[in-house]
């Protein structure tokens, strides 16, 4: 089941990163802004880096210093690579990792337009890092973690790639109540951030057992009705669906094969329009610190 869902959260954001958010730039700020971002942050980006697909706003929570290396896990367009890379400065590294080929090639694209030369995307899976021990001062993520079928081993890789000292700092999704069982079984909720979340406990159970320490998880206050302001896309995590799809949500649609069955869109789209996930989820904010020692 993981290798399907990881196929079709690979199908559903390559079509994101294919069509690009270029006409609805303004609308992609909005939900940026609704999550953290400021004017100035958008302002510095290069085009199609911010693609609405935000929960928070992970670089203002890292502390991020001149000269540290950051690897920030679902790297997207590099909204947050680039951020991090002016953060560090010349003297430090920004790496984006991200399992979607078009979402590499779309990040590399936009780290040339910008002119950054101290970043780096590299193809890969967040449970199955492909870094050296030891190679990062901050992990950080946005609205990503909750895509992986294999959390604990995720939060286990993440350990192994920080430097003794190094911190977490994760923006995401985290279910508050049950699912009702038809949105919990989803394919295309959990592609939304949605059937794939898991509880602050668990969260932070998760974090604690691979050896964090401090962990520090908040709810973050942010309406998920922010995703409205994209036409056509009503969450946060994903490709554009129809334009009937409820506001009052947060995932984005797709299928296993979304340009193949559009059926698939219009079960999300009923769905979400029956449900406010507000009722059952939150953006929060996690983090977390690797012992020294």
């Amino acid at each position: 089941m993981s290798d399907a869902i990881k196929e079709a959260v690979r199908e559903g954001y390559g079509a994101v990163a294919r069509q690009g958010v270029s006409q609805q730039a303004g609308a992609a700020d909005v939900v940026a802004k609704a999550f953290g971002y400021t004017n100035e942050e958008l302002a510095s980006l290069p085009q199609d880096a911010n693609l609405g697909l935000s929960c928070g706003n992970p670089t203002a929570l890292a502390s991020l210093r001149q000269g540290e290396t950051v690897v920030d896990l679902g790297s997207g367009g590099g909204l947050d690579v680039f951020l991090a890379a002016q953060a560090v400065g010349p003297g430090g590294r920004a790496i984006g990792i991200d399992m979607t080929p078009d979402m590499i090639a779309l990040a590399n694209r936009n780290a040339e337009q910008a002119g950054h030369t101290n970043t780096d995307f590299v193809l890969g899976e967040i449970d199955d890092i492909p870094l050296p021990d030891h190679t990062a001062d901050c992990v950080i993520s946005n609205c990503v973690i909750n895509l992986v079928p294999d959390k604990n081993k995720a939060f286990h890789e993440i350990f192994r790639i920080l430097k003794p000292g190094g911190r977490v700092a994760i923006s995401d999704i985290a279910i508050t109540a049950d699912l009702p069982p038809e949105l919990a079984s989803d394919i295309g909720a959990y592609i939304g951030c949605i059937a794939g979340a898991i509880s602050v406990d668990d969260y932070r159970n998760g974090l604690t057992q691979a050896g964090f320490s401090a962990v520090d998880i908040q709810d973050s206050g942010a309406d998920l009705n922010a995703y409205g302001a994209l036409d056509g896309q009503s969450a946060c995590c994903g490709p554009a669906m129809e334009e009937e799809a409820s506001s009052a949500c947060c995932g984005p649609t797709a299928s296993e094969s979304p340009a193949e069955d559009p059926d698939v869109y219009k079960r999300l789209a009923d769905l979400l329009k029956r449900y406010n996930v507000n009722d059952y989820a939150a953006s929060v904010k996690v983090m977390a610190v690797k012992p020294a020692t």
